[in-house]
């Protein structure tokens, strides 16, 4: 999950992006000192969460709740604890953390917006049950569904991954190492350190190179005696 921090205090920002480090779905895309700062970047991003605190410069947390709207979730921090009844006023606003913000109390506010983004998908995609041969990828503020076998390779692409789907090419705003942990090893395989491929869909190997659909993927030369013992080799 990508998020944001907003908070006029350095210290207040640092044990918020600390705290994130510690769950390895948590990505801080950027920290902001204010709100005017933070808005014209998710004008640019997608983002699922934004830690907002009610206290900013310029252009308050209240103030930003009432003039910017998304599909983000908000967790609001501060020390005002006056606040948390009003909070809940608005729709967007999923938690409210109290400082200091200890690491267990962290977590479970974590645990409860996994929850809301699950129930989410379900709801936009008619289906109660997500199952296990399937991945959301989040296009556009969309959460698009796609089923292992419909993945043909996965390429590293700066700040982005090209998610390489029967018919269509998925331009996502993540890392390889991130949706290789929502892969089965099974069926993927990292190759090359800027390619993860589906090896059921390998159509011929030469050399140090694979073909899948049209494309011709490197193999490095670490990575060739794993795939190796994968196939079905005659």
């Amino acid at each position: 999950m990508n998020c944001i921090i907003i908070d006029d205090e350095k210290a207040a920002r640092a044990i918020l992006a600390q705290l994130c480090s510690k769950i390895p779905a948590m990505e801080v895309l950027g920290e902001f000192d204010g709100a005017m700062e933070a808005i014209k970047f998710l004008n640019n991003n997608i983002i699922d969460i934004v830690f907002l605190d009610i206290h900013t410069p310029g252009l308050s947390g209240v103030d930003f709740l009432q003039t910017f709207t998304n599909n983000f979730k908000i967790v609001m921090t501060t020390s005002d604890t006056n606040f948390a009844i009003k909070a809940y006023e608005y729709e967007a606003i999923v938690d409210y953390l109290v400082k200091p913000i200890t690491f267990k109390r962290f977590e479970k506010s974590i645990r409860k917006i996994e929850k809301s983004l699950v129930s989410a998908v379900a709801q936009t995609n008619n289906d109660t049950e997500v199952t296990t041969d399937t991945i959301y990828i989040n296009i556009d503020r969309r959460l698009i569904k796609l089923k292992f076998d419909q993945i043909l390779f996965i390429e590293a692409d700066g700040d982005y991954i090209l998610v390489a789907a029967i018919g269509k090419v998925h331009r996502v705003h993540t890392t390889l190492k991130k949706i290789k942990e929502k892969l089965v090893d099974t069926i993927f395989l990292q190759i090359h350190r800027s390619f993860v491929i589906n090896i059921t869909k390998i159509i011929d190997i030469q050399d140090n190179s694979v073909l899948i659909d049209k494309k011709v993927i490197p193999i490095s030369r670490s990575s060739r005696p794993n795939l190796m013992k994968r196939l079905n080799l005659v």
